[in-house]
């Protein structure tokens, strides 16, 4: 229950790309998912669902790189209008714009190790 709490409140604090981010780590999800149900009957619409996994999977990682840079400059920014800022309101400040990259590489690899799992899974059925 407290680890359900921590997500959510990671997401808010990492700002509205998290949630872009999430929708497309979901979207990646699905569409490896689906691709694994229908890869014996319908072998095209398979791999297309694994080339929307693939594209969704690299939204989700510029997204999080787009949205950290965006966050950096936000520091920068802040600190530049304050002038001398303490130490641990900068570190907030960075760990906040570290978020969105984190979970944009966290959705990237997840997303990656389920399209290598398929093609690894798919190879192994042709060769029969």
């Amino acid at each position: 229950m407290l680890s359900k709490f921590l997500l959510v409140g990671r997401l808010q604090e990492g700002g509205p790309g998290m949630y872009i981010i999430l929708i497309a780590f979901l979207l990646s999800l699905a569409f490896v998912i689906m691709a694994f149900v229908k890869r014996s009957k319908q072998q095209e619409t398979a791999k297309k669902m694994i080339d929307l996994a693939a594209e969704s999977s690299i939204v989700a990682l510029v997204i999080g790189c787009l949205a950290s840079v965006m966050g950096i400059i936000q520091l920068f920014d802040m600190v530049e209008a304050v002038g001398n800022v303490s130490p641990e309101l900068f570190s907030g400040g960075l760990k906040v714009s570290l978020l969105t990259i984190t979970f944009g590489l966290f959705s990237f690899t997840i997303a990656r190790i389920g399209i290598l799992a398929y093609k690894w899974s798919s190879s192994s059925i042709d060769n029969k």
